[in-house]
């Protein structure tokens, strides 16, 4: 019987918006705006663009933004029995987020278990925030992506794992190629029906239910 195992987003995935996008709305100047059309038009690196939208922000708003975050963002319905059927059913949930530590971190912890939490790091010992970048692309990616999606699920799962990623946006686009499952809303749903990847959509966490107990059930 194959393993299942399920890599799934955090901004815009478990949280009903992008918290990045969020706080860059709220605390820095306007210039971010045309640093994010970049990433979303694949000009510029996921990673030299979130590193330079944090860099707009003075490392003195960190408490802030953590309060921010924790105060305005929404849970995805059913994220929690979403957790628990993987946990009944043995199944490991690795969430990889292109977010931040500092913000990631204090939402996720009122859930859970997780299998592991990969994220970006961050550094506020500078007058401005410094984005770091523990989850690096391996030889295999050459996309400068901050929190290599793809390089994560090839050091975590065997190859004749089911592979099942989650997620909404360009930032899991190149895991979605490497999935055997993809579960999209939004953007990935898009690139995924273009691409023609084995897809369903999702709007909460009990539709990723529903197609994960199809999955178990007819794996083989």
């Amino acid at each position: 019987m194959a393993k299942i195992a399920v890599f799934c987003d955090f901004d815009g995935t478990i949280t009903e918006k992008d918290n990045i996008i969020n706080i860059m709305k709220h605390f820095a100047p306007s210039q971010w705006e045309g640093i994010k059309n970049q990433v979303l038009q694949q000009e510029i690196s996921i990673k030299e663009g979130v590193g330079k939208m944090f860099s707009l922000l003075p490392s003195n708003l960190k408490g802030d933004l953590t309060d921010f975050v924790l105060e305005n963002a929404k849970i995805r319905e059913g994220f929690q029995p979403f957790v628990d059927y993987l946990a009944e059913e043995d199944i490991p949930l690795y969430i990889v987020s292109g977010g931040i530590d500092f913000f990631v971190a204090p939402v996720l912890d009122k859930y859970g278990p997780y299998e592991a939490v990969f994220c970006n790091s961050s550094d506020f010992s500078g007058d401005t925030i410094k984005i770091l970048w523990p989850h690096s692309c391996d030889e295999k990616c050459d996309n400068n992506c901050g929190c290599c999606k793809p390089s994560i699920m090839r050091k975590l799962e065997a190859e004749d794992t089911l592979k099942v990623v989650i997620g909404d946006s360009i930032t899991d686009l190149e895991a979605a190629k490497k999935a055997d499952f993809v579960i999209a809303r939004d953007l990935l749903l898009k690139k995924s029906k273009e691409l023609n990847l084995n897809h369903n959509s999702f709007e909460t966490f009990y539709d990723c239910i529903e197609v994960l107990k199809k999955l178990n059930e007819v794996r083989v």
